[in-house]
């Protein structure tokens, strides 16, 4: 079996990934090949440092900060007392949230059936959840599964961007729908205050930005020619040979984000929006099903916080936002909700974190397995590529 399987058959590379070209044989090839290895030891060390400050940071949070809330044997005996029906309601409501990213990747690609979108999903969703830096190796994967049935470098392009600036998106515009809900019961908190005032701000100055680049051709060539001199600059620094096809890039990119978006922005919109609040949704439920009120907790209480996190972890430090998220959950909400009901909540924040971001894992490797070996359980429409099988010419 081809170990590039999915990549594309005429380079075997990556999107963006740059081609060095071979002239003459033996040493000659040789010397050409010398930068990139001369690089290879640089960004493996940082890969190592990277890895090792990831783990220190969730070994820190789960051994020594999380602890000093509740115990985990108090943590346990909270989660034991939940009854059934509250334990029913979570299972649904996590069922939901893993579903509603499948609807998010269909909307951006029509033309991708559901369990297509779910294995892409799943399977990179593994990878981002349990490895340093996995974001981008999570990339890789859906790359190779998408273009392994027909998804165009192009198209893959165009989705990973429109999703990627929704999703922020979402992320910018939750702190302020969180400060409009804690202003029907309290006075917010400060923090909130500065976390939604920058959220909007730069909600707005993004969306300013997107809205140029699609509409004024002259600020996409400007754009355009800064993207070109940043590439240059960083393959100089990296050592690598520049692309050659990045002029005129976004220029492409703003005729076919501005049709995608003219004809299925609400779409997406809404996937996105639902994805995120059902999320919450799933905080919720475990909140109230570890025995917290309205009253220790308030709904408003929870979205703040929630939202709060989520613009936290925008830049990921640990995989998926390990430790971090569940740390400044507990925080916050533990804050509000007074010492005895530390252990609660720790118990909800921890239980919430296990059935949003565990069943990715196991669920995403099965994916894997089945599009390499029986991928016809999940695309098969005659004439596909599949996994290892070389594009016909």
């Amino acid at each position: 079996m081809s170990t590039g399987a999915g990549l594309p058959a005429a380079s075997g590379t990556l999107p963006g990934q740059p081609v060095l070209p071979v002239i003459g044989r033996g040493r000659g090839a040789v010397r050409q090949r010398q930068p990139e290895t001369t690089a290879a030891g640089p960004r493996r060390g940082r890969k190592v440092l990277r890895g090792a400050v990831s783990a220190v940071l969730v070994a820190a949070a789960f051994g020594f900060a999380l602890p000093r809330f509740a115990s985990y044997r108090s943590v346990w005996a909270s989660l034991q007392a939940m009854t059934w029906p509250y334990a029913l309601l979570i299972g649904v409501t996590a069922a939901a949230s893993l579903a509603s990213y499948w609807f998010g990747i269909c909307a951006v690609l029509p033309s991708l059936r559901l369990r297509e979108a779910a294995a892409v999903n799943l399977s990179s969703n593994a990878v981002a959840n349990t490895l340093p830096a996995g974001g981008a190796l999570g990339m890789g994967v859906s790359w190779a599964m998408l273009s392994s049935w027909g998804v165009g470098t192009e198209e893959y392009v165009l989705y990973t961007v429109v999703s990627g600036i929704w999703n922020v998106f979402a992320r910018l515009g939750l702190p302020v729908l969180a400060l409009l809900a804690l202003l029907t019961v309290s006075r917010p908190d400060p923090v909130l205050i500065t976390a939604a005032a920058v959220g909007l701000g730069l909600l707005a100055a993004a969306a300013a930005g997107l809205g140029l680049l699609l509409h004024s051709e002259r600020v996409a060539l400007r754009a355009d020619h800064v993207l070109q001199h940043a590439a240059a600059i960083a393959c100089r620094l990296a050592r690598r040979q520049a692309p050659s096809r990045i002029t005129g890039l976004l220029a492409g990119f703003r005729g076919r984000a501005a049709g995608l978006l003219a004809a299925r922005g609400w779409r997406i919109t809404v996937t996105t929006a639902a994805a995120n609040l059902i999320l919450w949704l799933v905080l919720l439920a475990c909140l109230r099903g570890t025995g917290l009120s309205q009253a220790q907790v308030p709904w408003q209480t929870s979205l703040a916080a929630y939202a709060f996190v989520r613009l936290l972890t925008v830049l990921p430090i640990t995989p998926g936002g390990l430790g971090i998220i569940e740390l400044g959950l507990v925080g916050v909400l533990a804050a509000g909700a007074g010492p005895r009901a530390s252990a609660q909540v720790t118990a909800a924040v921890l239980l919430w974190r296990a059935v949003t971001y565990l069943p990715p894992i196991p669920l995403g490797a099965a994916a894997w397995l089945v599009w390499r070996h029986a991928p016809a359980l999940i695309h098969a429409s005659p004439g596909q590529r599949w996994p290892g099988k070389p594009a016909p010419h």
